[in-house]
């Protein structure tokens, strides 16, 4: 990834966890960040509004790598009731609800089709939603863990020998 900047980290904690991996969301997220791969928002027919995944998922090049863009996109673009995203969002933070993310799928891409997004693009769509699974990880985390990898990171540039001691006594 080559972080640049902060929110590099946060992308970067978030992407290299089971759930993105399984979900097939590390190659097209990378492909997209170094210009090998165009970065497009999949629209809907044209009652609906039209940047609605484009405001969900800009940040992260269009590929869904946070929990809440993964709700985002059950309400707005599969326009799942509050109790069907409450209950997609317990299958995906939770250990005891364990695979139970794909009880969503027929409503989920039944919902974007009737939208007028693509089938194909549907069930892909929620192909990676699936793999984060029990995976589900939220930005916040993302961010709180990205900013212990950049104290970390500067801990071991500007003092090695803290850093050491630090690693011998956890």
């Amino acid at each position: 990834l080559k972080p640049r900047r902060f929110y590099d980290l946060v992308i970067e904690v978030a992407i290299v966890r089971p759930g993105p991996i399984q979900g097939d969301m590390v190659h097209p997220y990378l492909r997209r960040r170094e210009g090998k791969e165009i970065v497009t928002y999949p629209r809907p027919a044209r009652e609906h509004p039209q940047d609605e995944l484009e405001a969900i998922l800009r940040k992260t090049l269009g590929v869904p790598l946070f929990q809440e863009q993964a709700m985002r996109i059950a309400i707005d673009a599969a326009k799942f009731s509050d109790n069907d995203a409450d209950g997609l969002r317990r299958s995906m933070a939770t250990f005891r609800h364990y695979g139970t993310v794909g009880e969503y799928g027929v409503k989920f891409v039944e919902g974007m089709v009737a939208r007028g997004y693509d089938p194909q693009f549907a069930q892909r769509c929620f192909q990676q939603i699936e793999g984060f699974g029990s995976y589900g990880f939220p930005e916040s985390h993302a961010i709180s863990f990205a900013l212990l990898v950049y104290a970390s990171a500067y801990v071991k540039w500007a003092r090695p020998d803290v850093f050491l001691l630090s690693l011998l006594n956890s």
